[in-house]
């Protein structure tokens, strides 16, 4: 029987959505009224939405059922998903990491018979997001964002193909995670309770997400090419001092403990806590971390794990009503409004499904994990570390789904196969 405050819950979702795809409104009243400038602008930031009408929830709840029920369900829900995002973030984010990324991929690009600036944006956008079935798809998300900035989203690139490649890139790091199966979070909530490890994934999923990942990143760089421009060695550091290999090393040991330690929040979290110190006996060799950035992720995503606990009461019965056609479709279609982790998830409770539909379900969910910037974990990473090349400093909800739609179809055509 449905409930209040399941009800409320709805409503609030409801409007979180809108809120994410109306944040370009709030900019525009913070320059109208500058009196309440600073409260506007922290509601046009797109990682602020889930987790400010989480607390609205909460207090709904608090005013309703008493403090202490609404205490029990946020201590009810799992934060390791927000808190690993946050953590890979700044791990894989750290100046040692990423020159130790951007030497590989210019090593990489040399060997390629094509402008080196073109290389590099196709690796960006095909073989990291792959990567992310090894190292996670936040920390290839985190990668591949900082990467491409200086070449692809900066001013001066046309703003339609700004959307473009962002579409290309969340619907590749989706699907590109799916040759494992403990990299991709909707792929990860399934894989216990079904039994599916790495040679499942790689033999049903992997091989079709592949060829995907390749067709949209060279049709995208094709379409870029005649924008891109060479690198300033500046912008990618060439002319500061250069990080010792012990160093980088190092950091890249910690970035592999987060991850093999990824279901383990207080382990890696104290792997984080030793990865600050060393940040801070080394600082010469460092940037500042992006502390703001990976915190305001993991709010966003902490703030969604909140209100989408309240959800399964309408979207369970959706998804097990569905056959299997209908349930790739429809969860193409729902995982642009909830997250895909919680959409497998809610497919793992349902007794009976057969494996063609378990297929089916799964390819839905991470072939729609473009669509939005809700429709997958990394993408809020990807929005925060990106969203200053893009007019305003802000990505429109519009802007992003058309840019996707085009990847999306070719996921879907290469899962339906």
């Amino acid at each position: 029987m449905t409930t209040a405050m399941q009800k409320i819950g709805l409503v609030l979702f409801i409007i979180a959505l809108l809120h994410t795809f109306s944040t370009r409104l709030f900019e525009s009243l913070a320059h109208r009224h500058p009196r309440h400038a600073g409260l506007l602008h922290l509601l046009g930031e797109v990682e602020v939405v889930f987790g400010f009408w989480a607390f609205v929830l909460m207090l709904f709840m608090a005013l309703a059922d008493g403090s202490a029920a609404a205490i029990a369900y946020a201590e009810s829900r799992s934060y390791a998903e927000p808190l690993f995002v946050f953590v890979v973030m700044v791990v894989a984010a750290s100046r040692p990491v990423l020159e130790s990324a951007r030497a590989l991929v210019r090593l990489l690009a040399r060997a390629a018979p094509v402008p080196n600036e073109v290389a590099q944006t196709w690796i960006g956008l095909a073989l990291v997001p792959l990567a992310g079935s090894l190292i996670t798809e936040p920390a290839a998300m985190t990668l591949a964002a900082l990467m491409l900035a200086p070449t692809v989203f900066r001013q001066g690139m046309p703003e339609w193909l700004k959307y473009g490649a962002l579409g290309v890139l969340f619907v590749n790091v989706s699907i590109g995670g799916t040759l494992t199966a403990y990299a991709a979070p909707p792929v990860l909530m399934v894989a216990g309770p079904w039994g599916w490890d790495s040679a499942h994934m790689l033999a049903r999923f992997g091989w079709r997400a592949l060829v995907a990942v390749l067709v949209n990143a060279s049709v995208i760089t094709v379409m870029l090419r005649p924008h891109l421009r060479p690198l300033d060695a500046s912008i990618v550091g060439e002319s500061r001092i250069r990080v010792p290999p012990p160093v980088a090393l190092i950091h890249l040991a910690f970035l592999a403990a987060v991850v093999l330690l990824a279901h383990h929040p207080v382990l890696f979290v104290g792997v984080f806590l030793l990865f600050l110190g060393f940040t801070q006996a080394y600082a010469r060799y460092q940037d500042p971390l992006i502390l703001k950035e990976g915190l305001l992720v993991g709010f966003f995503l902490a703030g969604l794990v909140v209100l989408g606990g309240m959800q399964q009461w309408w979207l369970q019965p959706i998804v097990s009503s569905l056959g299997p056609t209908a349930l790739f479709f429809g969860a193409l279609g729902l995982t642009a409004v909830t997250d895909n982790a919680a959409l497998t998830y809610l497919g793992s409770l349902i007794a009976g499904l057969s494996d063609h539909e378990k297929y089916m379900l799964v390819a839905g969910a991470v072939g729609g994990g473009g669509l939005t910037v809700i429709a997958n974990a990394p993408n809020p990473a990807g929005a925060a570390l990106l969203r200053r090349g893009f007019n305003d400093e802000s990505i429109g909800a519009l802007g992003l789904l058309l840019g996707a739609l085009a990847p999306t179809c070719a996921a879907a055509v290469m899962f339906l196969l």
